[in-house]
């Protein structure tokens, strides 16, 4: 049964960037993992791209043809695609039981009322594909209230839009030390708590946020999202080994992702990491882990990924590479590199 996750969210919330590097990463765990593109409008990718839309439509062609906007171009793309399953069907079943990750493009209709992508997930369900939306948010909405609360609505409403399992991401987290201090912890915001504190704030954003009128209108919307109690949100550095381990794992359990059999017969780092309670961040740790004490956390992590190579004697099960070297390109600074052989084989017990 083939696994795979359908990468949503708003323009620059880092989907290409989350897809080269949790590919990177399952590269260097022995999980055999391939990208599909499904933006038409992106002709460049940093990822190795398995599979691309833009073989069957380009955005180009539709504005050319069809005299269309960009927006409007691509919702003709995914209404395109979901009359030509067949292209998808086949270029996945020559994928065979790789793990997929669907890199989708950043309008958001696509997921909140238009229903060709939701139709064309729907299918690949049918095909035996366990799914599940990863709705990426840049982490900069919480600097602002206005921004935190669209963003809740715009989360909401794709949850009940895709109607899939669903894990909301807050990326970038570690620039959140950089940004002007929040008025509540971490915690508050990834966990949703009662937004009522926030409409103060709300008010000193904006003068026009002070009148009757908004005012009810922002309760109104605080109180729908607190009402629905589905929202909340995993954080994420893609940079980080260990932000990273955290939320595959989290993905794992929600798409039913039985690794036990599937990375191999021997333990490997990533098997004791599993494992290991201990070393997971639980909530009330990430305050303190991007915020109030980041630099220190990031050396003992990295100290602590040493004593797990020295404890296995340096033989892990699957090849750990040196790390990208930091550069002016910091996106990509302490993953590491994709490998050709990772010295396991990926199995899966046929049902």
């Amino acid at each position: 049964m083939p696994f795979a996750q359908l990468v949503l969210g708003s323009p620059g919330s880092g989907k290409s960037t989350y897809c080269d590097g949790m590919h990177q990463f399952m590269s260097a765990i022995g999980r055999e993992c391939s990208v599909v593109n499904l933006d038409p409008a992106n002709d460049k990718t940093n990822y190795p791209c398995a599979l691309d839309i833009r073989d069957l439509v380009t955005l180009e062609e539709i504005m050319n043809d069809d005299q269309l906007g960009p927006n409007g171009g691509v919702l003709y793309a995914f209404e395109e695609l979901e009359h030509n399953m067949e292209w998808l069907e086949n270029g996945l079943k020559e994928l065979g039981d790789s793990y997929i990750l669907f890199d989708c493009p950043g309008q958001v209709e696509l997921y909140t009322h238009h229903n060709s992508l939701r139709n064309i997930f729907f299918k690949l369900q049918k095909m035996g594909y366990r799914l599940v939306a990863i709705h990426l948010s840049d982490s900069f909405c919480l600097t602002q209230p206005s921004l935190y609360i669209s963003n809740l609505l715009l989360t909401l409403r794709a949850m009940l839009q895709m109607d899939l399992p669903h894990i909301n991401v807050l990326t970038k987290i570690d620039k959140i030390s950089s940004y002007d201090p929040l008025p509540f912890n971490l915690d508050y915001y990834t966990e949703v708590q009662d937004l009522s504190y926030l409409m103060t704030y709300l008010e000193e954003e904006s003068p026009a946020m002070r009148s009757d009128k908004f005012r009810r209108l922002n309760e109104a919307v605080a109180n729908l999202v607190e009402n629905f109690s589905l929202v909340r949100f995993e954080v994420l550095a893609v940079e980080n080994k260990q932000s990273m381990m955290q939320l595959l794992r989290v993905i794992d359990r929600a798409g039913g992702y039985a690794f036990g059999s599937a990375e191999g017969a021997n333990d490997t780092v990533w098997q004791v990491a599993m494992r290991n309670e201990g070393s997971m961040m639980e909530v009330q740790d990430i305050q303190e882990r991007w915020v109030d004490a980041k630099d220190a956390y990031d050396e003992a992590e990295e100290k602590e990924w040493e004593e797990q190579l020295k404890r296995t004697g340096g033989d892990t099960g699957a090849t750990t590479p040196e790390l990208i070297p930091d550069d002016d390109d910091d996106e990509f600074d302490g993953m590491p590199p994709p490998t050709g052989e990772s010295g396991i084989k990926v199995v899966r017990k046929k049902e």
